[in-house]
């Protein structure tokens, strides 16, 4: 009996559960679903999950019974909430409100601008952090000129439009409907260098877009061309990012050459307003050949402007007439590329003589043309001197005739055009040098100033012959020497060099216009070497061009990070914003691999850095060195943080200036 009256028992209460249950799955089916509510779907819909997953079904089921005359839940009323534990362990409740099935549908949730410091608070991000919490700095955003508001969104390729939607946080504005806001950007000012708006805004391109212009891509490296190699994106390599190894070692070889000096020297510590005197010659030997006096080459710096110049001295030099060192000024007016320029001239006796100093600009490292063809200096003076060929002669020749054209349009002579006085600054580049020397050497001369000019037209035939046939004593024989040159080179070089030869003939006219004349044709081959020099060095600097900016931002980086003291608070590098930046630098230049390698990669440095810079959406995350933090940033907070910190740092400098 006991057992039957519990087993009746036991049948009561299932019969009593049953209908219950039952219910309450029926009412399920027409209830929507929390997740679909909060979430837009729900991830159990086909793995047993008993509520409702379409919104339409339950509108359409509310509105059948909003018209019956039994009214059941509906999807309106309030979403079922867990109690909250206080601190005590006692359950308090919290009321809610009204969610909408069409929440499904909005839009991702947008963060507005930064709101005023004063108004709201941020959470914090570290439980150990003693200082306030992060609050992104209200950096105002770059903002080109001529840009549209309407087109942020196609132009930041996310494909989502959320930015057009949020024209308060957008910083992109027209000139046309500028903010009002605190802080916000005001109009748009016209681009004054901007010759054609209508071609500079894009109009050309996007027909019915007025006002139209794609901001710059500062953080983009684009190679300049043209190219010599076309080498496919596979094959280039670190390099690529910089200037060429040999043109970085040439300049870095003229750098330290600039920066020479000679410790224990006998010379003088200070010449006038020059010191750090350093001797150019390669011979010590004195040659009174050219000038008249014995003359000296040396290195020197200016203590009035700190730069380099060479010292020219002539040795026992005695002025006598004050106009002749006065003759000086008149060079100072030739500017040249093809000539070295005189900057000043005075007499001193610094070196225990009466000497007389001619100051002109430094070439680091350069040669004359008697070192570069002719061996001087070598005691194996003529067994390697190679045949110097016709088109790097045809360059000299229009380099030393631009050079005349400036001297003589100036009413001067250079009077000096001799291979051991010209010098040779680079790959076939030369400059005339010491030319106003024999103007305050032979002042007194009674030659007038054409006679000059034709004998400088001499000197020069004479120069061309003498390295076409690379010796330096080659015209005491004049016929011989033509003989050779005429063997060796074309008969336009034989032609031209023959009518500098004869230009002191009075049977005709000859002057440097007329020569130039001449050879027209030879002037566009070598002006065409010039511009290809041009876009050589144009698409070398390029490759620098992006690296100085991200020097500059990493300097900025580097005086954020892991600051030991800030305004007496040693936490301040380790709290709020700085904490970010001190995960991002691990992020960028401390990771490792799966065999806890250290990666060393430039492409994901410059990458990363670039992004920063430009400040974009992109979000990336963020762990702690204790792996018990996790965060989720963008580019563009990153870039707000830095400037944010880097602006704190220059707070206490700006105060002690005022």
């Amino acid at each position: 009996m006991a057992s039957t009256g519990k087993s009746n028992l036991d049948d009561s209460r299932r019969s009593m559960g049953s209908p219950k249950l039952k219910g309450r799955a029926e009412n399920a089916k027409d209830t929507l679903c929390r997740n679909v509510t909060i979430y837009g779907r729900c991830r159990y819909e086909d793995k047993g999950c008993a509520f409702n997953h379409d919104p339409h079904k339950v509108n359409s089921a509310h509105h059948s019974d909003s018209n019956g005359s039994k009214k059941r839940l509906n999807v309106d009323s309030p979403s079922f909430t867990p109690s909250l534990l206080a601190a005590n362990g006692t359950s308090t409740t919290k009321k809610t409100t009204t969610i909408s099935p069409k929440a499904a549908n909005a839009a991702p949730f947008l963060p507005k601008s930064v709101a005023s410091r004063s108004n709201t608070s941020s959470p914090s991000i570290r439980q150990d952090a003693a200082t306030p919490d992060w609050s992104v700095a209200e950096i105002q955003d770059f903002v080109p000129h001529g840009f549209d508001a309407t087109q942020v969104a196609s132009l930041q390729g996310n494909g989502n439009g959320v930015l057009a939607s949020a024209a308060a946080y957008d910083p992109f504005v027209t000139a046309t409907a500028p903010l009002t806001a605190a802080g916000a950007v005001g109009p748009v000012q016209a681009n004054p260098y901007a010759h054609d708006a209508a071609a500079l805004s894009g109009a050309a391109f996007f027909a019915g877009q007025s006002g139209f212009q794609q901001p710059l891509q500062y953080h983009l490296y684009a190679p300049i061309g043209p190219h010599n190699q076309n080498t496919l994106g596979y094959q280039r390599n670190v390099h690529d990012f910089f200037l060429p190894n040999d043109f970085r070692e040439e300049l870095q070889k003229k750098a330290a050459a600039t920066l020479q000096t000679l410790p224990n020297s006998s010379l003088p510590a200070q010449v006038d307003y020059f010191h750090s005197l350093v001797p150019l010659d390669l011979n010590n030997q004195k040659n009174a050949t050219i000038f008249g006096y014995p003359s000296w080459v040396y290195k020197a710096q200016s203590s009035k402007d700190g730069n380099f110049y060479v010292l020219r001295r002539l040795e026992g030099f005695r002025l006598t007439n004050e106009k002749a060192i006065r003759s000086v000024q008149s060079w100072k007016r030739v500017c040249n590329g093809s000539v070295v320029t005189i900057h000043d001239a005075f007499t001193n006796r610094s070196f225990q003589d009466s000497s007389l100093i001619f100051v002109m600009d430094y070439h680091p490292l350069s040669k004359t043309l008697a070192e570069q063809h002719l061996g001087a200096g070598n005691r194996f003076q003529n067994r390697h001197n190679t045949h110097i060929p016709e088109q790097v002669l045809w360059g000299y020749m229009t380099q030393i005739a631009n050079a005349l054209k400036a001297i003589h349009s100036n009413g001067l002579a250079a009077r000096i055009i001799d291979p051991s006085k010209i010098l040779l600054t680079g790959k076939n580049r030369i400059r005339l040098n010491a030319c106003a020397i024999m103007d305050v050497v032979q002042h007194d001369t009674q030659r007038s100033i054409t006679e000059l000019q034709h004998q400088d037209l001499v000197n020069f035939g004479q120069l061309i012959v003498t390295l076409g046939a690379n010796s330096p004593n080659v015209m005491h024989n004049p016929t011989k020497a033509m003989e050779h040159f005429t063997r060796a080179y074309s008969p336009q070089l034989k032609n031209s060099v023959f009518w500098l030869l004869n230009a002191l003939q009075k049977d005709q006219e000859r002057n440097i216009d007329i020569f130039i004349t001449g050879i027209s044709s030879q002037l566009m081959s070598t002006f065409d070497s010039a511009l290809h020099l041009d876009d050589q060095l144009t698409s070398d600097l390029s490759r620098e061009l992006e690296n100085g900016r991200l020097v500059r931002l990493m300097a900025k980086l580097n005086f954020i990070n892991e600051r030991p003291e800030y305004e007496h608070d040693r936490q301040w590098s380790e709290n709020g914003e700085r904490y970010f930046l001190k995960l991002f630098r691990d992020y960028v230049f401390h990771q490792v691999d799966a065999q806890n390698n250290p990666v060393v990669d430039l492409g994901h440095v410059l990458t990363c850095l670039n992004k920063l810079d430009a400040g974009t959406d992109e979000k990336i995350t963020l762990i702690s060195r204790d792996e018990q933090s996790c965060f989720i940033v963008s580019y563009k907070e990153l870039k707000k943080a830095v400037e944010s910190s880097f602006q704190a740092l220059l707070k206490p400098a700006a105060r002690r200036l005022h």
